[in-house]
């Protein structure tokens, strides 16, 4: 068996938000920390009829309180905690847990000089457009990131949101908070990480920016080697409108590719690399692929290496059994498991333990107040109605001088 991961023992208070902070909270709890969520008060929590799951879907290995932050009591309650505590995770804007009156310096570190207080915002904390809401779109626009993204003729479109709320954002927080643990291993004092998703997806771009006045990406958007510029970097379409995708950048790989495609060099129209032959290569790569089913690439391509492979959809992986794992493999303490499976003989690729329901592919949430006080009765010793109540939907802290 296993060790177990190498985040047990450590102890997160998330603070609930939405994508990046919970992403980060994720990374923790996969990875064997124990997190309690702090969601708003609701009339139901901590209930034998919990209210229903929020819209949160990254709650895997969670567990929930309610605290009514409005009011001393419940702002005492968190601060009580605090010395209890290894990681927060602060989602909000800048000021919002100042206003609190939960400033991580001058309140959280005084409390516990041990911990790392983490800080994920969209916009730098010091920029121009610190004080504005936004959303992923807008922090990768400001990076720069955004301006590569796009066909040529057209304008940038947005990958969705897992540039900057996940990669640059919540996975760029989860690195900070461990290097954060690490320094304090070496000097027993927290500190507070501060993450923000226009730093983190600008960094994510280093090698883009770097090439953009050399060869590699010095070209308009979507006319440069990486960006759909490139004919033999691409997408294709199939005869049954599925599609392949190609990669074939190095010679002996195009070679295969055309190969598999049954083209001869000379039908290019020059050399692969001059720009001036990309339109007639993409014109004849794009003919040829709607010719056969994906299914029938597959079959040409498996197994070589033309670097030419079908686009697979997540219905399409969930319905073939395809197995979600852990992010990285630690083959000596794995991260939890995150598909059913045998808790005894699995490989550590696939993480350790019995798994999750869902398998990965789905989730029924986290309702509010539900797991969370049995974990605070772990850390901290507190019985409901001794320690703290419930009121209004909310946990408070007991005036102990009144008992």
């Amino acid at each position: 068996m296993a060790p177990p991961p190498p985040l047990t023992g450590i102890r997160v208070l998330e603070f609930a938000g939405l994508a990046p902070g919970p992403f980060a909270g994720l990374l923790m709890a996969d990875y064997g920390a124990t997190v309690v969520r702090v969601d708003r008060a609701h009339p139901a929590a901590h209930s034998d009829s919990p209210p229903s799951a929020t819209v949160d879907q990254l709650t895997r290995h969670k567990t929930s309180i309610t605290v009514n932050t409005k009011t001393a009591a419940g702002v005492a309650l968190i601060k009580s905690l605090i010395p209890y505590i290894d990681v927060v995770i602060d989602p909000f804007r800048p000021g919002v847990l100042e206003r609190l009156g939960l400033g991580p310096e001058n309140v959280m570190l005084k409390l516990n000089p041990r911990v790392v207080v983490a800080r994920m915002t969209g916009f730098r904390r010091d920029g121009k457009y610190k004080d504005m809401a936004g959303h992923d779109i807008n922090y990768i626009a400001v990076s720069g990131l955004l301006s590569l993204m796009g066909r040529k003729g057209e304008k940038p479109y947005p990958p969705g949101n897992v540039i900057g709320d996940f990669a640059g954002g919540g996975a760029v927080c989860f690195m900070g908070i461990l290097l954060a643990l690490m320094q304090r291993e070496r000097t027993g004092a927290g500190q507070v990480v501060e993450a923000n998703m226009v730093d983190g997806s600008a960094y994510l771009a280093s090698f883009p920016r770097f090439n953009l006045k050399k060869p590699q990406w010095d070209q308009p958007r979507g006319e440069n080697i990486l960006d759909g510029g490139n004919p033999f970097y691409d997408t294709y379409e199939t005869k049954d409108r599925k599609f392949m995708s190609v990669g074939a950048l190095e010679p002996q790989f195009f070679a295969a590719l055309l190969k598999g495609l049954e083209i001869k060099t000379d039908s290019l129209g020059g050399d692969r690399m001059d720009r001036k032959t990309w339109p007639k290569q993409r014109e004849i790569y794009t003919k040829r692929f709607k010719e056969k089913t994906r299914k029938e690439w597959e079959a040409i391509f498996d197994g070589t290496d033309a670097c030419c492979t079908p686009v697979l959809t997540h219905d399409e992986l969930e319905a073939d059994g395809f197995d979600q794992r852990p992010i990285v493999t630690l083959r000596g303490s794995p991260g939890f498991a995150i598909a059913k499976g045998s808790a005894e003989q699995r490989p550590a690729a696939e993480g350790q333990g019995a798994g999750v329901e869902g398998e990965g592919w789905s989730t029924e949430g986290l309702r509010p107040g539900v797991g969370g006080e049995e974990v605070l009765a772990k850390w901290t010793g507190w019985k409901r109605g001794r320690h703290y109540q419930v009121k209004d939907g909310g946990l408070e802290l007991v005036d102990q001088s009144k008992l």
